[in-house]
């Protein structure tokens, strides 16, 4: 009776013990931490002694993945070649095997070193397979201290045949879990690759979302004749990408024709566009084709467009309609095939509502727009664009310069009004005045007080700039908590309070601390005016 009560207790601490396995294992993908749980488990209700878990690793080598009651260092030691030792043996057989007593078995290596044969105990070894389907892929073994106890070996091997099966299930999880997801990753480095090549633009660089978008809408439009407008600040690359567009289009054989309508007048930019004939003024002493007559059957890219005069919008707009015109001083009317491709940095919306701007123009250039966005908001291409000045520099100099990443980094906080150009200016000239062959934080023209763009912007009304050196800025005692004093604050060259705000926000980009000390205003007192005429702070 008291055996079979024994059997019975004996029989629930296993069920228990395999139900508590079971959550373990399915409790989590980390399969070394769960598999030392499952040991723990086993070891605290079944006393069942330095567990071990064996996998086959790509090498062919069995390796130790997880254990209870060994040191690191003697889990770093659990390595056995397909046949050595028992381990080893329980891996080429797929059987599972019992060593009554370690110390007299010779085939027992105590490989790990986590026991000692010398004391007088018997201890025993179990071992079972682990296996996935009919392949075998590692052994879980433990230790049995008997201490006198009859042995049960025959119960040990069946309890832990139904462990190895929950672990030997678990890591054909792991397995199709790891390849599904090495499979996505795969799809997702080619759709990348494919996403890469397919929106790519020669000569542009950028790896953005914001640029991937531009790339991809001018893949969009190239093919086609529509017209195109590209929108930015300047700087931008506007003209890089309406080369781009001409050489992804049917017209890539053909001439590329640009013209910068702000550069000329408008008697020059009438001639420069249509082309005179022979003594239609003083000094037109033979015909001469203009730039329309050129960019036959090829792309015609009229830059500043917005500049252009109202008087000269209507002649264009006409040319634009009918796709025909005559030179200055004749009368011999022209066809022309073109590609019209456009570009401003101004507002058109605003100087049309203005009347600056003839709305009629405005559509018929307007067909196709394409915002190119300013640097600040690409800075993740800043380091490329970098990169790439540097090799130019240095290719053409002969030159090996470098730039370290603390002068990386204050290129990456610039707000760059200047965009792509105003960079690659402010790379040049860090590269040709820089005393060695490393460019350091200290030696860029921002940390020196020479930073042209603030230069630019800080002549106004007043002879003299009105940038404060560093120095001063650092001596300069804060003011009491009143109200802003702007009137006396620098810069004085601004209409407005909100304008010298706006103004020393984005010189300090969009740090509050830092444009209220380029002001001359307390942290407080700047909330205050930020507060006062509702300007958001930008986030970066």
């Amino acid at each position: 009776m008291g055996v079979a009560k024994a059997s019975e207790k004996e029989g629930n601490v296993e069920l228990v013990t395999i139900y508590e396995i079971s959550k373990i294992l399915s409790s989590s993908l980390d399969l070394r931490r769960t598999v030392r749980e499952v040991l723990n488990v086993l070891s605290s209700h079944l006393k069942m002694q330095r567990g071990m878990v064996s996998l086959v690793q790509e090498s062919g080598e069995l390796q130790v993945v997880g254990a209870s009651g060994l040191s690191d260092v003697e889990i770093s030691r659990g390595r056995f070649q397909i046949g050595e030792g028992v381990t080893g043996k329980i891996m080429k057989s797929g059987m599972p095997v019992v060593v009554p007593d370690i110390a007299k078995e010779p085939l027992f290596l105590n490989r790990t070193g986590s026991r000692n044969l010398e004391e007088d105990r018997v201890v025993s070894f179990i071992g079972a397979p682990i296996k996935v389907g009919r392949e075998t892929i590692g052994v879980i073994s433990v230790d049995r201290e008997l201490d006198g106890q009859r042995p049960n070996f025959e119960g040990d091997i069946r309890f832990l045949a139904m462990v190895a099966n929950l672990i030997g299930q678990t890591v054909r999880l792991h397995q199709k879990v790891a390849s599904e997801r090495q499979q996505l990753m795969m799809e997702k480095s080619r759709l990348q690759k494919e996403l890469h090549g397919k929106y790519r633009v020669d000569n542009v660089i950028g790896q953005s979302k914001v640029m991937q978008e531009v790339f991809a809408e001018v893949h969009q439009a190239a093919p086609g004749k529509s017209t195109v407008l590209l929108r930015g600040e300047s700087g931008t690359g506007k003209e890089v990408i309406a080369r781009a567009i001409h050489y992804l289009s049917s017209r890539k054989d053909k001439p590329f024709i640009k013209v910068n309508c702000a550069a000329l007048s408008e008697t020059l930019l009438e001639s420069e566009l249509f082309g005179h004939e022979k003594g239609s003024f003083t000094g037109a002493t033979q015909e001469r084709k203009g730039r329309f007559e050129l960019a036959h059957g090829g792309t015609l890219f009229l830059d500043e467009i917005g500049d252009i005069t109202p008087s000269f919008q209507t002649k264009l707009l006409r040319v634009l309609q009918e796709r025909e015109f005559e030179r200055v001083g004749g009368n011999k009317p022209i066809k022309v095939d073109i590609r019209l491709i456009t570009a401003t940095n101004r507002n058109l919306e605003e100087a049309v509502s203005k009347g600056e701007f003839r709305a009629d123009l405005y559509y018929r250039i307007n067909v196709v727009s394409i915002f190119l966005p300013p640097l600040r908001e690409r800075r993740e291409d800043i380091p490329l664009l970098v990169d790439h000045f540097l090799q130019e520099f240095n290719r053409e100099n002969q030159k090996k310069i470098t730039i370290t990443p603390q002068a990386l980094k204050v290129m990456l906080d610039c707000y760059w009004p200047g965009n792509v150009r105003e960079l690659e200016n402010c790379v040049e000239r860090t590269m040709t005045m820089a005393r060695g062959p490393t460019i350091r934080e200290v030696d860029l023209p921002c940390q020196q007080n020479k930073c042209f763009s603030l230069s630019l912007r800080s002549y106004g009304k007043s002879a003299r700039p009105v940038i404060p050196i560093i120095s001063e800025l650092v001596a300069e005692p804060e003011f009491r908590e009143a109200p802003p004093d702007f009137e006396n604050s620098e810069p004085s060259s601004f209409s407005s309070e909100r304008e010298r705000l706006i103004w020393a926000m984005e010189q300090c980009g969009w740090v509050q601390a830092k444009a209220a000390r380029l002001l001359k205003l307390t942290s407080r007192q700047m909330g205050y005016a930020l507060q006062k005429h509702k300007i958001e702070i930008k986030r970066f």
